[in-house]
């Protein structure tokens, strides 16, 4: 293997392990002995330096990790740092609370809850990492029951779902008021 493949062999091993990856394990990929591998590793490892890269290889006791160089951690901190980008609309909102507050719960008994199919608002919050699939009902045809996760719990700054706010009698017969008025408004119409 000529020595700009066994470099690009190297760097994809490194890059896709992401953590260390002996020299020898390293000289048997490319088909070289460990002494050439190291030279062509400590050959990468020189010209990454000098150029301005993101990245860098360093040794750990007869091993090689890729890793990020330290001066750019500030910029990393930055992305971290930037809150996952979604919408939660009113029927997703919705979808949740009923999830919150009566799971484990089947996308059934949330469609009975909400009136309306909610195969996509169940989705689309499996999808933001709020929901997950924590079992199977067990009932005919084995449905899937579905639960908050900790994304959630972080996303609404509360630690358990203990702290999730409750409704007291009065709100309860309230909300009962207004869906009563609701359907009587579309029962005229």
């Amino acid at each position: 293997m000529d020595r700009g493949k066994a470099e690009a062999v190297i760097e994809a091993v490194l890059f896709t392990m992401g953590e260390s990856v002996e020299v020898s394990r390293l000289a048997e990929v490319i088909g070289e002995d460990i002494k050439t591998t190291k030279e062509i590793v400590s050959s990468m490892m020189e010209k990454w330096e000098q150029s301005d890269r993101g990245i860098a290889i360093i040794e750990l006791e007869n091993a090689y990790q890729m890793c990020t160089k330290g001066e750019m951690y500030e910029y990393l901190i930055k992305i971290a740092k930037t809150p996952k980008k979604y919408v939660l609309t009113d029927a997703l909102l919705e979808t949740l609370s009923i999830i919150a507050y009566k799971q484990p719960i089947t996308r059934l008994e949330v469609e009975k809850v909400r009136g309306v199919n909610s195969d996509h608002a169940v989705n689309r919050l499996v999808e933001f990492g709020l929901v997950a699939e924590v079992g199977r009902l067990d009932a005919p045809g084995r449905p899937l029951l579905f639960g908050t996760t900790e994304e959630f719990l972080r996303s609404f700054g509360v630690s358990s779902l203990d702290e999730l706010p409750t409704l007291d009698a009065e709100q309860i017969d309230s909300f009962r008021h207004q869906a009563e008025s609701e359907i009587d408004l579309k029962v005229e119409i």
